[in-house]
């Protein structure tokens, strides 16, 4: 144990010193010539705003720029982190009504390029940097049309030194959200350039993304549902983007958007309810919807299982189980233990759910949220299925997970059938946790059993949960 803890301690020191030595790096006149070296190519490609409309939820009333008092919005004090990671991400353009002053629009960017022309640890971190170019060019009308030539100039140089930089620390990152967002800049950058170097890099970068965090049925390794919307909508926006520059789309993207595109369907559409299954809330995705069916993307699903997740279901009743294996450790961040634990739909109200998910894993309703008894399933002697470790960032990931033994999903005209078992608490109880869902759609009732199999005398322990449901009186 004391040679463990050196171990540890070896490695913490290590870490420290090599990220103290990085930022020094970053923050040398070295670094800053390196991600200097800029051509003299102009904005080309501006895309339409409707094709960004799949990340961004666009307000009805829209605001003016001369609302913002241009000549201190970046010298502002005391303010939350949240609130100046936003500021700077430049996304509250996309609020901007078009017939507001492009002079007031540059001159604030301006200000902002004079604050920040150099690498800032502060607000050039991957989310905010790649976030602020998406919002930049995607807002020319405003940002960039109609500005001098020294402006566009200067606007064109902080865009690719920005870049640069991305280019050189988004491998680095740890967060695959941020990859992805990050990858979307480069790409729209390189497309908006008609800079092949920045295009191929990004794509590149792309199907490595592919490939790293999707699995061998294109379904994310997290098994997070929130995360597949997410993949979902930047690999839509990246092939619209391709499609309207006129550029040729990759076999690859178009495979993983079918795809997910299924499993999106199989989750969300054919219900319009979420699922709070492993870090999932609820979530209104009409909007997506309406994008998907403006730009002609029709998914269609005919399978009960995706993703570890199966779902029976007819026009009014719809029941999820959890069947899946916990994921891998570096995929487990938002991983819940509620593994066999279920959730039903009647007639559009939820009458069986699981707690859902809290976020802010410094919190200790985040701990709460991930453990079993948090979710609509067993749990023995007040004890998680998995056990929980956090990891350098701070963030409890899977230490310890379970198999899943056995699994059966069948849908009968008279009979659904949900059956699973799983060994997670066989090590410290020596028993098999066995669970079976039957619900019969003729008269609306759902029994439920759970069997715990003991290891030494195989003798069960069952009890039977009972549901009638009465459907609502005709008037």
């Amino acid at each position: 144990m004391v040679l463990k803890n050196s171990f540890n301690f070896i490695n913490e020191f290590l870490f420290y010193s090599v990220d103290q030595i990085r930022k020094i790096y970053l923050n040398s006149t070295f670094y800053n010539k390196k991600i200097s070296n800029i051509d003299d190519k102009s904005l080309e490609y501006k895309p339409s705003a409707s094709i960004l409309s799949c990340i961004i939820n666009y307000e009805k009333k829209k605001e003016k720029i001369e609302d913002f008092y241009i000549n201190s919005i970046w010298t502002k004090k005391n303010i939350r982190e949240k609130d100046y990671k936003k500021l700077h991400n430049f996304f509250w353009l996309f609020t901007i009504d078009l017939k507001s002053s492009k002079n007031i629009t540059q001159k604030i960017i301006m200000n902002w390029i004079k604050s920040n022309y150099n690498y800032n640890p502060n607000n050039w971190e991957i989310d905010i940097l790649s976030k602020r170019i998406i919002s930049w060019i995607s807002n020319s009308k405003l940002t960039y049309d109609e500005g001098d030539l020294e402006y566009k100039k200067k606007f064109n140089y902080i865009v690719k030194k920005q870049i640069n930089h991305l280019i050189n620390e988004i491998n680095r990152s740890e967060l695959i959200d941020d990859k992805m967002i990050g990858c979307t800049a480069i790409i729209l950058s390189g497309l908006s350039y008609n800079d092949k170097n920045y295009l191929n890099y990004g794509l590149n970068l792309l199907n490595k993304i592919i490939k790293f965090s999707l699995n061998s049925e294109v379904f994310p390794k997290s098994r997070s549902i929130k995360q597949l919307i997410f993949y979902l909508k930047y690999f839509i926006l990246i092939r619209e983007l391709l499609k309207e520059s006129q550029n040729e789309i990759p076999e690859y993207l178009n495979e993983v958007i079918f795809y997910l595109g299924q499993a999106y369907n199989f989750l969300w559409q054919t219900t319009k309810k979420d699922f709070l299954f492993n870090g999932n809330h609820e979530n209104d995705h009409a909007n997506f919807d309406n994008y998907l069916n403006n730009h002609h993307y029709k998914f269609k699903n005919i399978s009960n299982e995706i993703g570890g997740y199966a779902i029976l279901r007819n026009k009014n009743v719809s029941i999820a189980m959890d069947l899946g294996t916990p994921p891998e450790k570096k995929f487990s961040y938002n991983y819940q233990s509620g593994v066999l634990s279920f959730e039903m739909i009647y007639s559009g109200k939820k009458l069986i759910t699981n707690s859902g998910y809290f976020q802010d894993f410094k919190h200790q309703l985040n701990n709460i949220s991930k453990s079993t008894a948090a979710h609509s399933t067993l749990t023995l002697d007040n004890n998680s299925i998995c056990n929980f470790r956090r990891n350098n960032k701070g963030k409890p990931v899977v230490e310890k997970g379970f198999k899943i033994l056995s699994k059966n999903v069948a849908l009968e005209k008279e009979l659904w059938s949900l059956k699973g078992s799983h060994n997670g608490y066989q090590k410290k109880y020596g028993v098999i946790h066995d669970r079976e869902l039957n619900f019969f759609p003729e008269i609306n009732k759902l029994v439920g059993k759970d069997t715990i199999l003991k290891k030494k005398n195989f003798k069960s322990t069952n009890f039977e949960i009972r549901f009638h449901l009465i459907p609502e009186a005709k008037i």
